[in-house]
This record gives structure tokens, sequence and C-alpha cells, in this order.
């Protein structure tokens, strides 16, 4: 049964980002095999689902905090630029 697998929105709000990958990437695995049962596929897609916009929360804080951090010429904090800024042309 999939009772070691649910796990309620907090309990994936507490993983880190490489758990609830690790996780995501298990549901997946489960999921392509094509041996899961329709109920228990359903709970897995829902879960995975859960997990993937754990991850995207948790890349988007860090990317967020990457574009805060700016180093300026003696290496100390100097503001704040954006993580991908466009190229020049």
């Amino acid at each position: 049964m999939l009772a070691t697998m649910e796990t309620t929105p907090a309990d994936i709000a507490a993983l880190s980002f490489e758990d609830a990958l690790r996780a995501l990437e298990d549901v997946v695995r489960k999921l392509e095999s094509g041996e899961v049962p329709l109920d228990e596929t359903i709970t897995l897609y829902e879960r995975g689902e859960a997990l993937r916009k754990h991850c995207q929360t948790r890349l988007d804080a860090a990317q967020a905090r990457i574009e805060k951090i700016v180093a300026g010429p003696d290496g100390q904090a100097a503001g704040v630029a954006p993580f991908d800024p466009a190229p020049d042309r």
C-alpha cells in the first residue's frame, strides 16, 4: 500500500530541496513503471504535484537570495542585481 509514501503538506514543507527532489524522483519512477493501480496512481500524482510545487518554491527562494547579493570591488555586498540579466546586444 501507499501508507509509507503519504505525507501531509506540512510534512512536505519540512523537507529540504534535496529530500523533496529525491521523493519526487521516486514518485516519477513508480508512475512510469505502469505497475501502479489507478487509485494509487492518483494519490502518487497528487503527492508528486505537491513535491514539485515545494521544489519550485525552494528554487524561487534561492534565486531571490542570489538576486539580492552583489559583491562590490572590495568583496563586500554592494547591492542588488538581477539573477539572470539580459545579455548585452
